[in-house]
């Protein structure tokens, strides 16, 4: 399971799993979504393969502050 999870990450925009780091996590994460914003693919895929779990958690509520926004 965390592999698939790995490649939809991979797959995805991280602007908003990243936008959701930023604005909902602790200092760390937060901190950690200004690293991905900033990130080139390399270290994108470094940032997702170390920490699947708890990023697949931010890319969720990036997609709900994507609808959100959307209306």
């Amino acid at each position: 399971m965390s592999d698939d999870r790995l490649q939809v990450l991979l797959n995805s925009e991280p602007y908003w799993t990243a936008r959701a780091m930023r604005e909902q996590g602790s200092r760390f994460f937060r901190a950690l979504g200004e690293a991905l914003d900033a990130a080139d693919p390399g270290n994108r895929r470094r940032i997702y393969a170390t920490w699947t779990d708890e990023v697949w958690d931010f890319y969720g509520r990036g997609l709900r502050l994507a609808r959100e926004e959307e209306g």
